[in-house]
Order: C-alpha cells, then sequence, then structure tokens
C-alpha cells in the first residue's frame, strides 16, 4: 500500500478545490456584494437567512447585557493570561537547547498542522467552536441593537467555520460597552463550551471507565529484553516485582533499583491480552544505563491508570496537586496519553450503562468531548491576545481608550481613537514578537 496515499488524496482535493474556486470567480460569481466571497484563500457562503433567529434570541437586552459584562471580565483576565505566558515562554527559550525548540508548526493551533492535534478529532473541535463562538457574537450584537449583515460558513475544501457579519459601520458607532460586550460574547462562548465539554467527559468517563489494575502501565517492550522473553507487551500493568507494589512510578523504579543483573524476581502483572492477572518470575538483564542493575526491558507510562483516569475526570483531585493535575490535563497530548487509543486503551475496562458502545466506540466519544473541551480553552484564550484583528485587539483598543480618556478629560474622541489604534499596533506587534521569539531565538543562541 503506497504511504503516502493520504498526502496524495488530499493534495488533490486542494487542488481541486482551487480549481472550482478560480471557475466560479472567473465566471462572476465570487465578489463582495456576492453570496460567494473569499477570505484569504477560504471561500465564504453568505445568507441573510438566520437573522431573525438572532433578532429573537438576542430581544432578552437585559440578559444578555450582564452575558456581556461577564464575558468582558472574563476575557480581561484571559488576555492577561496568556501575555503572561507570552512572556515567560520567551524567557524559558533563553534556556532551551536548539535541539528541544518547539517547531513552527506549534505555534498555530490547526488540525493536521500543529503535530500534536490530531486531524479528525480537531477538525471537529474546530468547527464546532468557531460556529457557537461566532454564534454567540451575533446574538449578543442584536441584544446592543448593532446590525448583522449576513451569516455563513467558511469553506477551505472541507467547512473550517463559520462567521457572523457584523454591521462595522453600527458597531464603531456603538457606545464602548456594549461593542466590547460584542467582542468578548466569543470569548466567553470558548470559555463556556470548555467547562460544558469538560463536564461531560467527566461524567462519562467516571461512569463506566475503571483501571485494569493499580500499578504502572507499559508503553512498549524492548525486542530481546527479559520483558520481551516473558511475552509482556504494551497495555499490560505491572503490579509487584519481588513481592513490593508498585502503585506508582517512584515505587517501581524504587523496587527496581533494588534488584541486579541476573537474579531472578517474582513479577506480579495484569496482561491486556489475557484479561486477567499474571504472577510468574523472570530473569533480568543488566541495565545498560546502570551497569550492575537489573533490567527488565519495558518503557512505562510516567502517569499510571488510576491517576490517568483521575486527570481525566478531575485534575484538581491530583495527587500531585491541583495545579499540577489542572497541567497534566492540558498537556495530554504531548505524552502521548490523549486522544486514548491503542495502549492507552487497555489499562481500562468500559463497563456500566455505556458498555454496550463497546471500547472503541466508547474512547472515540470520550476523545472527542476532551478535544471539544481542549479547543475551546485554546480559541477562547487565543482570542483574547491583544492582537488586532482578534477580538482581543479590540477589547485592548477600548481598554485603552477608556484608561486614556480618564487621565485626559481634554482629549478629543479623534484623539483618543488614534492613541488606541497607535496602542493596539503596538500590543500586536509585542504580541507577535513573544510568538516567533519561542522559536527562534533557541537557535541563535
Amino acid at each position: 500500500m503506497n504511504p503516502y496515499l493520504g498526502y496524495e488524496i488530499a493534495l488533490g482535493l486542494i487542488l481541486l478545490y482551487f480549481v472550482i474556486v478560480y471557475l466560479l470567480y472567473q465566471a462572476g460569481r465570487i465578489g463582495p456584494d456576492r453570496a460567494l466571497s473569499l477570505f484569504g484563500p477560504a471561500l465564504m457562503t453568505k445568507t441573510k437567512r438566520g437573522r431573525s433567529a438572532l433578532d429573537r434570541w438576542g430581544r432578552f437586552v437585559r440578559f444578555w447585557s450582564v452575558v456581556g459584562d461577564t464575558g468582558i471580565a472574563l476575557a480581561i483576565i484571559a488576555m492577561g493570561t496568556i501575555f503572561a505566558l507570552l512572556v515567560f515562554g520567551a524567557i524559558v527559550s533563553t534556556r532551551v537547547p536548539a535541539s528541544e525548540a518547539p517547531s513552527a508548526a506549534e505555534a498555530l493551533g490547526l488540525p493536521g498542522i500543529n503535530p500534536i492535534i490530531p486531524l479528525g478529532y480537531g477538525i471537529v473541535a474546530l468547527v464546532v467552536g468557531i460556529v457557537l463562538h461566532e454564534l454567540m457574537h451575533g446574538v449578543i450584537a442584536r441584544s446592543q441593537k448593532i446590525g448583522v449583515k449576513s451569516l455563513g460558513i467558511l469553506w477551505f475544501v472541507v467547512p473550517i467555520g463559520a462567521f457572523v457579519e457584523q454591521d462595522d459601520a453600527e458597531m464603531m458607532a456603538a457606545p464602548r460597552r456594549s461593542r466590547d460586550r460584542v467582542a468578548a460574547a466569543g470569548i466567553l462562548a470558548n470559555f463556556a463550551l470548555t467547562v460544558v465539554f469538560f463536564a461531560a467527559m467527566s461524567v462519562v468517563v467516571s461512569s463506566a471507565v475503571t483501571p485494569t489494575a493499580t500499578g504502572v502501565g507499559i508503553a512498549y517492550v524492548e525486542a530481546n529484553t527479559p520483558a520481551a522473553n516473558l511475552s509482556l507487551a504494551g497495555g499490560d500493568v505491572i503490579t509487584a516485582i519481588n513481592g513490593t507494589s508498585t502503585p506508582t512510578l517512584n515505587a517501581f523504579e524504587s523496587a527496581l533499583a533494588l534488584t541486579h543483573e541476573n537474579q531472578t524476581v517474582q513479577l506480579a502483572y495484569y496482561s491486556a491480552s489475557l484479561g486477567q492477572p499474571v504472577a510468574t518470575s523472570v530473569k533480568l538483564a543488566d541495565s545498560p544505563t546502570f551497569p550492575g542493575r537489573g533490567y527488565l526491558g519495558v518503557a512505562v507510562v510516567t502517569i499510571t491508570p488510576p491517576e490517568l483516569l483521575q486527570i481525566f475526570v478531575w485534575p484538581p483531585g491530583s495527587s500531585a496537586g491541583p495545579v499540577t493535575g489542572t497541567i497534566e490535563w492540558l498537556v495530554l497530548p504531548l505524552a502521548g496519553l490523549q486522544p486514548v487509543s491503542g495502549t492507552t486503551q487497555e489499562f481500562f475496562h468500559v463497563g456500566g450503562p455505556l458498555a454496550f458502545a463497546g471500547p472503541q466506540a466508547f474512547w472515540i466519544g470520550a476523545n472527542i468531548l476532551y478535544w471539544l473541551a481542549w479547543m475551546n480553552l485554546l480559541l477562547g484564550l487565543s482570542n483574547a491576545l491583544p492582537l488586532f484583528p482578534l477580538d482581543g485587539g479590540l477589547l485592548f483598543r477600548d481598554f485603552f481608550a477608556t484608561l486614556a480618556a480618564r487621565a485626559h478629560a481634554d482629549w478629543s474622541a479623534a484623539r483618543l481613537d488614534q492613541v488606541a489604534t497607535r496602542a493596539v499596533a503596538v500590543s500586536s506587534v509585542l504580541v507577535l514578537i513573544l510568538l516567533v521569539w519561542q522559536f527562534v531565538v533557541p537557535h541563535l543562541i
């Protein structure tokens, strides 16, 4: 089978997409005043349908105003948080060797380009996040009496999102508080969806999943080692060495450190292939890292199955502490533990009311919920950046104008607008520098 078949199909679809767009453009079907228009390489399909629904949903002015004000407060917190993370990342990058520096692809939160975001799950989560982000913009815009010109779908070979086109003139003419409510609405929607999808995954996993055993999970087994001779495999869980329980990684390493080469030890583990605990003996080899120490020949997952289940269900309850647990939830993709599939899936039993779906279908559903939460958090934080033309850029512009008006009561509206526009231009350049810094500086030091 051709290993490049997937790439060839993708390239063919992209070329076909550009041919179709070109033909539509030549036929006069694409333009600013048409139902089809271009946004960079993406095709926008516009419609006026749906505006009446936005009017109906937006008629609860007082409610949506409170929601919008909540969004503004969250956007300020998110803006400060993401900017602080960028500064921290820039500082850390000065100590990172070039071999460990992140790639430029990791700066883009796009499925298929960013290596840690899986294509299928990522596209589903991105589309859902963008659609509801834009829908919230539209609802709050109408609640603030700001017009919506059209709604539509954004295409690049496949649907990649949606948009709500606000009336720019009405948006800029509206009071700052009103337009800031609209700008912050999408950020609020993404954070709210993060909570909803995380809670859904927590409920689903906690009601159906139990670890196969309390111990350290095997990621893979090296060939021609005692573990390979014993038929240990990825997905098995080691529960004890020489009678010493190994409920944690430290306990496993400590038990193995007490052994020596050519020693025969008792080994207890849960076999994923047999579906039951096994007790046996194995003669250890010489460790290539610590000469004289016993060597089993397994690579184990740093997070044990019970610890991983705790992170899925409630990260703040992690034995490592709430902050560490939350960080571990965020970096599960970097550790190869999300999406849950293959070896990782073997660490758990699926039962309860969802057992009928089978482990494969169950974990696909759970993975979708994880990525819906993860991508919405990414979208919310990214859009809070004080970077034009993101929502955070408009909010920063208005925040700066409000502060300038308090400090200089004699300034005209035109001067305030000019100063605020310059301020967001400076913040945009600074954010871009901080983003690029992390990928360039390690290669220069």
